[in-house]
């Protein structure tokens, strides 16, 4: 099924985040605060507008952008002053998945061609304020474009008619998605145009200002028959083996580093409504109430998946914790040791973290004879001289049927390519996103 998206904005001036595209009163000075908000709560993606006025602020919020890409798990949509292909670039480097080019200025147009090569369809959006956009764009729009930005709502019936236009011929159909930005003034009004028009999501306008319960504008449009992403489960309550009391333990657990964090039960209530919400809810048994998760401490679990276990007596959840999760003020609930023996832990990332962590201590805590603290002295070229001659390495070991000089070299370039990484400020998070959204 395809699922229609539910689309915020953020609009950044300066670094800061600012009202609309016509109203530049500030909303916040946390951008990347409002995107995690903004995805905690329900959304499918984010699209942020690019204000600046001058390169310093267009740097700004570049960086902007990409401690955003660092926070957050779903896609951004980067628009605004883009005039050329470094342009594109940036904005994709920065970890949008798609870029717009605005298609009121003709050299936007003709530089979708040489884009859409570059980075593939997928990855570049247009931006349209009304047919005459549309029109002097058809042949980069069905040859380059992904997705069509509708700027203007007052043009939306005139816009879908045009895409009913163009789009008819079954035997070559634009593979383009339509979003508009709204300015509704509720989510009842926002909600019908999902359910009127064949558009793949909506964006801005009154879900920029709607309390940012996007959870709960989506069970308004489910109930209005219209497919949009909620959580839906696929056993049903009757389904799981409850104890005694009618409940179900739940283990909490970090979808990241899956460290395990608290344990506690539901029952249907706190089922149901962890599933409204996206927020873990929970039965308190010593209280004899409903409790949500953060509600009074702040800390609250956002859900990212719900798992039973093969008797289906046990519920995993893979949770974003905010802050503590034990009310001890401690980060997990189990944190008191019995017994435990040395062991090596082979877990790959948590071997390359280790290693980057341990490279990332010596550069800010020097040690007199460290080969990590020789190289940074050296500098960028000795590091990127050493990550050369590893390579070379890694090539004349591999010629050697024996795999044990391979993986020596290997292990050795992938120190030196960590040194790199820490030189340049960038972290496995950064290179395992890049790789997961290609």
């Amino acid at each position: 099924m395809e699922y229609k998206q539910i689309i915020p904005c953020i609009y950044l001036n300066n670094g800061l985040a600012v009202k609309s595209l016509r109203d530049r009163s500030k909303v916040s000075e946390d951008p990347v605060g409002l995107a995690s908000d903004y995805e905690n709560h329900g959304a499918d993606s984010i699209l942020i507008f690019d204000f600046s006025v001058n390169d310093a602020g267009h740097e700004k919020n570049l960086e902007i952008i990409k401690y955003i890409s660092h926070t957050v798990d779903i896609p951004l949509i980067g628009a605004g002053n883009v005039k050329r292909m470094e342009d594109i670039k940036k904005l994709l480097y920065a970890g949008c998945s798609v870029a717009a080019l605005n298609f009121s200025k003709m050299d936007n147009i003709e530089l979708a061609k040489e884009v859409s090569k570059r980075f593939g369809r997928e990855k570049i959006a247009a931006s349209v304020a009304d047919i005459s956009e549309l029109d002097a764009g058809e042949s980069a729009i069905k040859n380059y474009i992904g997705l069509v930005l509708l700027i203007n709502e007052s043009c939306l019936e005139d816009t879908d008619r045009w895409f009913k236009e163009h789009c008819s011929d079954n035997s070559n159909p634009m593979s383009v998605d339509l979003i508009p930005l709204l300015e509704k003034e509720s989510l009842h009004d926002a909600a019908a145009v999902l359910r009127s028009f064949d558009i793949a999501g909506i964006a801005g306008g009154i879900l920029d200002n709607s309390a940012k319960d996007f959870m709960g504008f989506k069970r308004q449009c489910k109930g209005l028959g219209i497919p949009v992403n909620t959580f839906d489960s696929n056993i049903a309550w009757e389904d799981f083996k409850l104890n005694e009391d009618g409940m179900i333990p739940v283990i909490a657990q970090d979808y990241k580093t899956n460290e395990v964090l608290m344990l506690a039960y539901m029952n249907k209530e706190a089922f149901d409504k962890t599933l409204a919400t996206g927020k873990m809810t929970y039965f308190s048994r010593s209280r004899n109430e409903l409790w949500t998760k953060g509600d009074t401490s702040g800390h609250f679990q956002f859900v990212k998946s719900l798992t039973a276990d093969c008797d289906k007596d046990t519920i995993l959840a893979k949770v974003l914790q905010i802050g503590a999760a034990c009310h001890t003020g401690a980060r997990s609930c189990f944190f008191n040791d019995i017994v435990s023996r040395e062991y090596n832990d082979t877990n790959p990332l948590k071997v390359f973290e280790k290693e980057y962590a341990t490279i990332v201590d010596r550069r800010e805590h020097p040690k007199e004879g460290s080969y990590t603290n020789y190289l940074f002295d050296k500098g960028i070229d000795k590091i990127l001289k050493k990550v050369g001659e590893e390579c070379t390495e890694i090539i004349i070991a591999a010629k050697n049927p024996d795999p044990e000089e391979l993986k020596y070299e290997l292990a050795d370039w992938l120190y030196h390519a960590m040194v790199l990484m820490v030189e340049r400020g960038v972290t496995w998070e950064d290179v395992t996103k890049e790789i997961s959204n290609r």
